[in-house]
Parts: C-alpha cells; structure tokens; sequence
C-alpha cells in the first residue's frame, strides 16, 4: 500500500478471523514500528506479544475477574473520566458500533456482550501488550513515545493486510496478565493491541469513526492568507 492509503484506509477491527498470524510477519510488523521516533532515541518500549493457551488464559481470568466485580488494576494511569466534546465523540462512536451491531439502547444482554468482548481482546488470535521501563516510570515523554510505537504498529499492520485495535479492557486485570504473559517486574503494563485478520463479515469493522476537520484542530501562525 502507499503511505495514504494505510493512513485513510485503517480502521479498528473488533471482529477477527480464527486464522494464526505467521509470527515471522509479527516480526516484520515490530520491526518497522520501531521505526518510531522516541525521545533522545530512549525506547522505552517492550513488546509481549501472546497467542494459544496464554492468551486464552489471560481471557478467562480477566472477563471472570470483571464479572465478579474485582476493581481494574490498570498500571498506567486512567485519569479522570472524559466531560464535554471528548465525552461527545465517545458516546458518538459507540452509537456508531450499537448501530453498526444491531444493538438497542435496553438490550443489556447485547450491551454487556458486547463490553465482555473487549476484556476478551475482541477474540483476536494474537494480543501485543506494549510496556516501558519502569525506571522511566513519571516521565512525561516515555507515554508518548510508546504511543507513537503504538501507531506505527497498527499502521504497519495494516499495510500487510492484519486488523488491530488499540485498547485497555484486555489489560484491566494485570496480575491476570502478568502471569499468563510472563511480564517482568521492571516493566510496566500500558496498553494493549489486538491483532489478527480481519472478519470482514463482523458488522462492527465497517465503522469509520469520524474526525474533527483541520480548522477545529490547527493553528497556523505566521502563513499569509
């Protein structure tokens, strides 16, 4: 693909195919998101990246855990709960999905189905969990560095045909995840990546979510015009 068509074309993908990914081409895939800039060259980044048994392990004993109501035990930092347009745009792209799925505003059965396949990594055949150095814990650059490893993985995934979608259900339960994926202790757990072919027959993958315009989101100074 050239570089627009992945950036235009990539979508979430919350509905994967059985099929294994070759993990020569997982490879492939870190090996050009590494490519990523980082700042004073850190990388501060380290990729788990989990299939079979340990991830279906790490499944069962998330979704159990949530469903039996034990507090999330997120390492990074969650922040506040989002309030105004950002609050906005995340109910707007879950009416998107409701929409896309099928599902009523009063179906609680659909609904929590439907959050349940998230701590299940959306039933992906593979799950990237992306950590940092913990002695770079506090650092204000070392999120955003592993953001842009985030990004350029998901891109570079996309070029080669396989769906992702970055998400924090599959790791909300971390002793969970620790476990099953062997995490060492001088990492810390950020987020995760579902990964796998996409179903192009799952509803949910033809969302497109939408995008603020230029205008809404620059500030150019000092252009004629």
């Amino acid at each position: 693909m050239q570089f627009d068509e992945v950036i235009l074309g990539r979508r979430s993908i919350r509905g994967y195919k059985p099929d294994p990914v070759p993990r020569e081409l997982i490879e492939e895939i870190i090996g050009l998101a590494m490519r990523a800039p980082s700042s004073m060259n850190t990388q501060p980044w380290s990729f788990y990246v989990i299939t079979g048994e340990p991830l279906e392990k790490i499944r069962a004993g998330n979704t159990e855990r949530m469903l039996a109501g034990v507090p999330q035990s997120r390492e990074f930092r969650t922040g506040e709960a989002f309030t105004g347009q950002h609050r906005d745009r995340q109910i707007g792209v879950a009416k998107q999905l409701f929409s896309a799925m099928d599902i009523a505003r009063d179906d609680k059965e659909a609904r929590q189905d439907w959050v349940m396949r998230g701590f299940r990594q959306f039933d992906a055949p593979v799950c990237v969990i992306i950590t940092y150095d913990r002695v770079l814990d506090g650092s204000d650059d070392t999120p955003f560095d592993c953001g842009a490893v985030a990004t350029a993985l998901v891109n570079a995934a996309w070029s080669r045909g396989l769906g992702t979608v970055i998400n924090s259900q599959g790791i909300m339960q971390s002793p969970v995840v620790r476990e099953h994926a062997g995490i060492a202790e001088d990492q810390v757990i950020m987020k995760s990546i579902a990964l796998g072919w996409p179903d192009e027959s799952f509803p949910a993958n033809s969302v497109v979510s939408t995008r603020k315009s230029i205008a809404d989101a620059s500030v150019f100074v000092g252009f004629d015009g």
